[in-house]
């Protein structure tokens, strides 16, 4: 009995963690079902890697972003903008591949520094000044491209995008380096898990059962080792897969265990406290805007290099997909609460969505239909979650 409750209270405790994945599982479970299995197919889901890729990039910073307490709109028009510059450095001037994602990563962060600044230092609501900047990234992309398409990338520039990683280990029939990859991020994944608890039994603090852990331990390596799997038995290990990954490990040791994650996650929880505990809410908020300038011209360079084409209309409602990554993934809307790995749960959701509509051939008018009401009812539960954590302490 005792076993029981303890699960009880922690299912309780995290019911939005845990709300979020059950609701991924059986999404899953549905559109697999519906598509015949298409859905869970290897080449499928090496397309859905690449093909969603660069929102989970931009639901990275977002998520920084709205943790801190803003929003910001202008991210796509970023994405497009820096693809824009990458394109005109590589096939407009003919200079190697990296000097055009190197063009693209500066005027990211440039661009992070002029709405820091303005947010941070003037004053304006970040509502306003990512508003602001939607409109003049989007028409800077225009003025760069002169309103045309440009085309197309250096092959070496594409396999940032489109590229895999494949025999370098051999094989029969299958990627012995995917596996290899896969298995020793489980092992990872195990034992930060296991350090993780131990930490938390030393300071006394409420774990689960050690046969519930090992059940999630073990049920985490499965479903990570089917995945690979099945990358392993389609095209190998998408590149951007590895980019992708190296950014959500270090922004979560970011957001978890960095000074400056805490004083995020303390400015969007309470701005009073914080400027009353000596955090530098200017400083703070400038940095916020910087890194998703930053991440911002990642996605960009993603985007381009998997399209091979810089274009004038590229990145069009990617901050949407980016804020309802966060929104269904967890993030509050008051800020203060949101994880990297729910927005990335988040992100999934949405593009399992979009997939498995587009593999059965739902019109684009209904999958955006069906998009917001998702993320209404992520928000709506996520509001009705906390009126009733508050019932209970009052």
């Amino acid at each position: 009995m005792t076993t029981i409750a303890n699960l009880k209270d922690l299912v309780t405790q995290n019911v939005r963690s845990s709300g979020i994945a059950f609701a991924f599982i059986v999404i899953v479970g549905m559109f697999a079902f519906m598509t015949d299995g298409r859905l869970l197919s290897p080449g499928n889901l090496s397309n859905l890697v690449l093909q969603y890729s660069y929102i989970l990039i931009l639901a990275i910073g977002m998520l920084i972003v709205i943790v801190g307490g803003h929003i910001d709109l202008s991210v796509g028009s970023v994405v497009a903008l820096t693809g824009a510059i990458a394109a005109v450095v590589v096939v407009r001037e003919g200079f190697p591949w990296w000097v055009g994602a190197l063009a693209a990563i500066a005027a990211g962060l440039l661009i992070g520094v002029w709405q820091g600044f303005w947010v941070a230092y003037v004053g304006i609501p970040a509502f306003i000044v990512t508003l602001a900047g939607m409109l003049l990234f989007r028409g800077l992309t225009l003025l760069v491209l002169s309103n045309m398409s440009l085309s197309p990338f250096p092959g070496e520039y594409g396999q940032i995008g489109r590229g895999f990683l494949n025999g370098l280990l051999g094989g029969y029939g299958y990627d012995t380096f995917t596996l290899v990859i896969f298995g020793i991020a489980v092992v990872g994944y195990a034992v930060a898990a296991y350090r993780n608890r131990r930490a938390k039994l030393s300071y006394n603090q409420d774990v689960e059962a050690i046969w519930l852990f090992a059940a999630k331990i073990v049920l985490v390596a499965a479903v990570v080792m089917w995945f690979a799997w099945q990358l392993a038995t389609s095209r190998g290990l998408p590149i951007v897969l590895i980019v992708l990954a190296a950014l959500i490990i270090a922004y979560t040791m970011i957001t978890k265990h960095s000074i400056f994650g805490r004083h995020v996650y303390a400015i969007g929880g309470n701005l009073a406290a914080a400027q009353l505990s000596g955090v530098r809410v200017k400083r703070v908020n400038f940095l916020i805007f910087l890194n998703m300038g930053f991440l911002a011209s990642i996605a960009g360079i993603v985007f381009s290099s998997r399209s091979n084409a810089a274009q004038p209309g590229a990145g069009e409602m990617f901050e949407l997909d980016a804020i309802a990554a966060c929104f269904i993934g967890g993030a509050a809307v008051t800020g203060g609460i949101g994880t990297i790995p729910g927005a990335m749960i988040g992100g999934l959701i949405m593009a399992v969505m979009s997939n498995g509509m587009s593999l059965l051939g739902v019109d684009q008018s209904v999958q955006q239909v069906v998009k917001g009401l998702v993320l209404l009812l992520a928000v709506g539960f996520d509001i009705w979650n906390k009126k009733r954590a508050g019932a209970r302490t009052s």
